[in-house]
């Protein structure tokens, strides 16, 4: 309500809800990539370091979803 009484319109954009399906999935993604950057470390150091960046990325992407 307004200060005169009125009822105030809504006219702000409606924010959609993240898609959890979705979000699950990249999640799963992101870990198995960095699980597999975890098993590099003593055999590849930079294969590691690349995979590791790589899940970092792909976090942000499920963060975007």
């Amino acid at each position: 309500m307004t200060r005169t009484g009125g009822l105030m319109s809504d006219s702000r954009p409606k924010q959609q809800l993240p898609d959890a399906k979705k979000h699950q999935q990249i999640s799963f993604i992101k870990s198995g990539i960095r699980i597999v950057g975890y098993i590099f470390i003593p055999f590849n150091l930079p294969a590691a370091v690349v995979m590791l960046v790589v899940s970092e990325a792909v976090g942000i992407i499920e963060e975007l979803v």
